[in-house]
C-alpha cells in the first residue's frame, strides 16, 4: 500500500475496553475506524453502537463486511477467538492489507492465524501487548514479530502506537508475552487468594506488613485493590489468556501446573462477577472498590452462604 498510515482506513475487530481505546484515540486524529464485534448481534451491542456513534466509528455488520473495507485490520479479542477471527476475515482482505493480531495468544495460535492471513494475500504480524493498556491508551509498549514486522512498526507509530519489532521470527513476541503472563496473572490470582485466605483468618495486617518488608517497593494495599479491580472486571479474558500460556508452556515440556492453577481462579472470579456478586456490570461502581476488603469480604460471604 503507497497510501500515508494516517490515511489508512483503519478496522478493528472486537469492540471491547481495548477496541474503544484505540478507535478514540484514532478518531481524535481525524483517522477513519470501522469496527465490528460479535456482541453487536445482541443487546450487548447497544452501548458499543452509543459509543461508536458518539465518536464517528462505523459499525460493519461482519468480519469480511470490516476486511474488504480496511488497510489495517487489528484483531483485539479474546484470546480463544485468535484464530476464529483470521478465519472469518482471510476470504475478504484486501492484498496487501496489514492485519495486527493484538491478542493473548500462543505463539502456535499466531502461526495459524499468520498462515491464513498470509495465505490469503494479507500481510500478518503479531503483536504483543506487554501491559495493561488504559493507563497508556494507544501509547502501550507493543512488541511486533513476524517478516513484516519492521516495515509496520513505524508506520503504527506515526499512528500514535508506540512500536517495536521484536524479531522477523514469528512466535517471538508471542513468547515474550505469555512469559510475562505466567508472572503477571499468576500474581495477581495469587493476590486474591492470599488476600481473601488472611482476611478470613483476621491475619491481613501481618500478612500486608510482611509483604512490605521483603518487597518495600510495592504498595500492597493498592496493588492490591487494582488487582481485584483487574480481575473481576476482565477475568474472563484472563483466564482464556492464561490457558494460552499453559498450551506455550506445555509445547515445550514442561506441566503447566502454575498456568492452570491461574486460569481456574481468574475464571472462578469472573463466574463470580458474572453472577452479580460485585454489583453490576457495565456501572462506574463496578470493580472498583478502592478497598480490596470490600471485595474479599463479598467472596467471603459467598462461601458462608454455601456451608
Amino acid at each position: 500500500m503507497t497510501a500515508a498510515s494516517n490515511q489508512w482506513h483503519v478496522g478493528l475487530i472486537g469492540y471491547g475496553e481495548v477496541g474503544k481505546i484505540l478507535a478514540e484515540d484514532l478518531r481524535k486524529d481525524g483517522v477513519r475506524v470501522s469496527a465490528y464485534d460479535l456482541k453487536l448481534a445482541d443487546s450487548r451491542g447497544d452501548a458499543m453502537r452509543s459509543h461508536a456513534d458518539s465518536i464517528g466509528v462505523t459499525l460493519a455488520a461482519s468480519h469480511a463486511e470490516l476486511a474488504a473495507q480496511a488497510d489495517f485490520i487489528v484483531s483485539a479479542v479474546t484470546a480463544s477467538q485468535d484464530v476464529a477471527v483470521a478465519e472469518a476475515c482471510a476470504p475478504a482482505i484486501k492484498p496487501g492489507a496489514w492485519f495486527l493480531d493484538f491478542n493473548s495468544a500462543s505463539p502456535g495460535a499466531k502461526q495459524r492465524a499468520a498462515a491464513l492471513i498470509d495465505g490469503a494475500g494479507g500481510r500478518y504480524v503479531e503483536g504483543a501487548v506487554m501491559t495493561s493498556v488504559p493507563p497508556y491508551r494507544i501509547k502501550v509498549p507493543l512488541l511486533l514479530g513476524g517478516a513484516g514486522a519492521r516495515e509496520l512498526a513505524p508506520l503504527l507509530n506515526e499512528l500514535g502506537f508506540a512500536a517495536k519489532p521484536a524479531s522477523d521470527k514469528l512466535g517471538v513476541a508471542s513468547a515474550t508475552k505469555m512469559c510475562r503472563s505466567i508472572m503477571i496473572k499468576g500474581l495477581e490470582a495469587m493476590v486474591i487468594e492470599s488476600f481473601t485466605t488472611a482476611r478470613a483468618y483476621g491475619v491481613e495486617d501481618a500478612v500486608l506488613a510482611s509483604l512490605k518488608e521483603t518487597f518495600p517497593g510495592i504498595d500492597w494495599e493498592k496493588q492490591g485493590a487494582y488487582f481485584f479491580q483487574r480481575v473481576i472486571e476482565h477475568g474472563r479474558r484472563r483466564a482464556e489468556e492464561v490457558r494460552e500460556v499453559a498450551e506455550t508452556v506445555r509445547d515445550i515440556g514442561l506441566t503447566p501446573w502454575s498456568a492452570e492453577g491461574t486460569a481456574e481462579r481468574q475464571a472462578w472470579v469472573a463466574d463470580l462477577a458474572d453472577d452479580g456478586l460485585f454489583g453490576t456490570r457495565g456501572t462506574k461502581e463496578f470493580a472498583r472498590s478502592a478497598d480490596w476488603r470490600t471485595e474479599a469480604d463479598r467472596i467471603l460471604n459467598k462461601i458462608k452462604s454455601k456451608e
